[in-house]
């Protein structure tokens, strides 16, 4: 740039800094100027309209798992967690206001993966005329195991009947097949009809239920039929009476120090007139020294049959012998 134009510079910027020559530059072809303003406005109103009227709204999507793997062998997922995923949609309210979670598809893909844990992201597919904003977690957790089935009998469960009736049942079917991951499988003991409470020669559609060998109902697993037609048999009232449990006498040599029968006491069935005239059981217990669970045998009069069997929790010690007197 020569000197002069270094000099000419200055002298353009100073003059904006004239207010007469700044209105003046102002005024020069003010209509065109606003004409443009305006339609610029226009322009910009109109193609951010449906950007300004959109809305965000919240939905709780259930997580479906997707296995496409080859092979024979049946797979399962257990402990997917979370289950359901938090997904955040904008688009138009009356749109959004149609929508459930339903409507929204969150898979997570495990295709391929071996057995065993796992943590994969959650892939999401928004309806249309919706866009996604977020979704919560953005992965999830969760076991690939192989699927078994077994088949077991059904253990009838029901309400303790009164002491004068002996209830009798069928099931039918008698048995069903349970399935699941095999981890979980694998804690199943038995399958039971859910606790019930029915007359004599009463029938009910009753539901089953999956144990652990400790009593504990089982998750997670496919029970087919999921339920089975408990009958009631018997007529209804028998003669049985409930009797208490006493213990014979230890030897002389030996002392009980505690002693629990479980159960207290057993029903026995007999003829009327018979159950009326009795009031107790003898049982007869094999004593040694120590801290022992013994079987009771049950010393009953003839005609009379014992419904229950008993045990005894006992704590016996040895009584020592008197010194000889001199």
């Amino acid at each position: 740039m020569s000197a002069a134009g270094r000099w000419l510079w200055p002298e353009q910027a100073r003059r904006w800094l004239r207010p007469a020559y700044a209105w003046r530059r102002f005024r020069h072809n003010i209509w065109p100027k606003l004409l443009a303003l305006a339609v610029a406005l226009v322009l910009w109103f109109v193609t951010t309209a449906d950007r300004r009227a959109n809305v965000e709204q919240g939905f709780d999507v259930p997580i479906t798992v997707r296995d496409t793997t080859g092979g024979n062998e049946r797979r399962a997922i257990s402990n997917l967690n979370p289950d359901t995923l938090r997904v955040t949609l904008s688009g138009r309210p009356e749109r959004l206001r149609e929508l459930r979670g339903t409507n929204i598809e969150a898979v997570v893909d495990v295709t391929g993966l071996p057995e065993g844990g796992f943590n994969r992201p959650v892939l999401v597919t928004v309806p249309s005329d919706t866009a996604l904003v977020r979704k919560t977690p953005e992965r999830v957790q969760g076991f690939v195991d192989a699927q078994l089935s077994r088949t077991l009998p059904i253990t009838v469960a029901v309400a303790t009947p009164p002491e004068n009736s002996l209830p009798r049942y069928s099931v039918n079917p008698a048995e069903a097949t349970v399935s699941g991951p095999s981890r979980v499988i694998s804690g199943v003991s038995r399958l039971i009809v859910s606790p019930v409470s029915l007359a004599a020669g009463e029938e009910s559609e009753v539901r089953l239920l999956a144990l652990s060998a400790a009593g504990v109902p089982v998750d997670n697993v496919e029970i087919s039929p999921v339920s089975v037609t408990l009958h009631r048999l018997d007529s209804g009232d028998v003669p049985v009476k409930a009797l208490r449990v006493v213990l014979s006498d230890p030897p002389k040599t030996l002392k009980v120090t505690a002693s629990s029968v479980q159960p207290s006491t057993v029903r026995v069935v007999a003829a009327p007139d018979l159950l009326s005239r009795l009031r107790e059981v003898q049982g007869v217990v094999q004593y040694r020294a120590g801290t022992y669970t013994a079987p009771v045998k049950l010393t009953l009069p003839a005609g009379v049959q014992a419904l229950d069997e008993v045990s005894v929790r006992l704590s016996v010690q040895e009584v020592k012998a008197a010194p000889p007197k001199r």
